[in-house]
């Protein structure tokens, strides 16, 4: 966080220089400007302070580029002594022979949302953990709250507690779930009015099953279209095709892989269901999960159709379509 290994080296490979500075923009263009003026690449692993560096060093003209942390974690691997100097000599002749996973930087705008979905996803984890630590304060005294949750739960919870020994610690914990929901509302309601805004966000939500979460997640994550030149590509960058070991005579396919964006797969995994299970309206896409169903079940089939979702969503997105659905007629029952 403080500090940067910056290496640079001539096109045979060989140290011209070695040293830190700042993690600052500024401090590394300094760096670069006079010890390498006629630089040709500069290689940044991905990590918390890429996307920083990365666009400020891009307005500062320089021809800089993002490596995969877990395609360069492989090739550092093979060095004996593991230090941020040999990390960046490592990085840097990764980059000189050209044997690196380039990642795309995500726009600033991309990043803003982003940052509201995962704060909000986190909000709510929290609101349940503070949940269950209410009904575990209450069980081993006998006072169970029920099903449920919201205002009926915390109305619930302080009419079993009043007047007794346990009022002031449940009092407590349910003034912090309140301020808890208090925000995730808050957060929802901006991210309701972003997907309004944004009228890619509201052609995805066309689609059976996608609400403005899942629709911002999808456009923060995907950030351009034109990224995937197949859209059947984006199933496997959300980590939603089977892993595959193939080594002479053994070939094998594993689970899904879930490489990618971890929200993004969970909302795809929600339309699913909702397409399979709730939306009662035929399409393509249902009639197609409802025959997988039968023949694999019903995860294995939502998790398919999860990954066919993100297909047709990107094709919407890339061709300027809303989504087509069809009768009832000729599809199963």
């Amino acid at each position: 966080m403080e500090q940067t290994a910056v290496c640079i080296v001539d096109e045979h490979g060989k140290a011209l220089w070695r040293g830190k500075c700042a993690s600052t923009p500024e401090a590394i263009a300094a760096v670069v400007h006079a010890k390498a003026p006629h630089v040709v690449r500069i290689g940044l692993e991905s990590g918390p302070l890429s996307i920083w560096h990365w666009h400020e060093l891009t307005k500062l003209g320089l021809p800089v580029i993002c490596l995969d942390a877990r395609h360069a974690k492989a090739t550092l691997s093979l060095q004996m002594n593991k230090t941020d100097p040999n990390d960046a000599l490592g990085l840097t002749q990764i980059v000189r022979t050209g044997w690196y996973r380039e990642v795309t930087v995500k726009s600033l705008d991309s990043q803003v949302v982003r940052s509201f979905l995962t704060s909000r996803a986190r909000l709510v984890e929290i609101r349940v953990d503070l949940t269950n630590q209410i009904r575990g304060v209450l069980k081993p005294f006998g006072l169970v709250a029920g099903k449920g949750g919201g205002q009926p739960f915390i109305d619930r919870v302080r009419t079993l507690v009043a007047d007794g020994p346990l009022e002031d610690v449940v009092a407590a914990l349910l003034i912090a779930l309140q301020a808890v929901s208090r925000q995730i509302g808050m957060l929802t309601r901006r991210l309701m009015a972003l997907a309004r805004q944004d009228p890619a966000a509201r052609r995805l939500m066309t689609a059976p099953g996608v609400g403005a979460l899942a629709a911002l997640a999808y456009i923060s994550v995907i950030d351009a279209p034109e990224r995937f030149s197949k859209s059947s590509s984006v199933g496997a960058y959300l980590g939603l095709t089977p892993r595959r070991y193939q080594s002479g005579e053994i070939d094998r396919s594993g689970r899904i892989s879930k490489c990618g964006d971890p929200l993004l797969r969970t909302y795809l995994f929600e339309a699913a269901g909702m397409i399979l299970n709730r939306v009662s309206r035929w399409s393509p896409i249902k009639a197609w999960g409802t025959r997988l169903a039968r023949k694999v079940g019903g995860k294995k089939a939502m998790v398919a159709v999860a990954r066919k979702l993100s297909v047709i969503l990107h094709r919407m997105w890339r061709d300027g379509t809303d989504f087509r659905w069809s009768n009832k007629a000729g599809l199963p029952a």
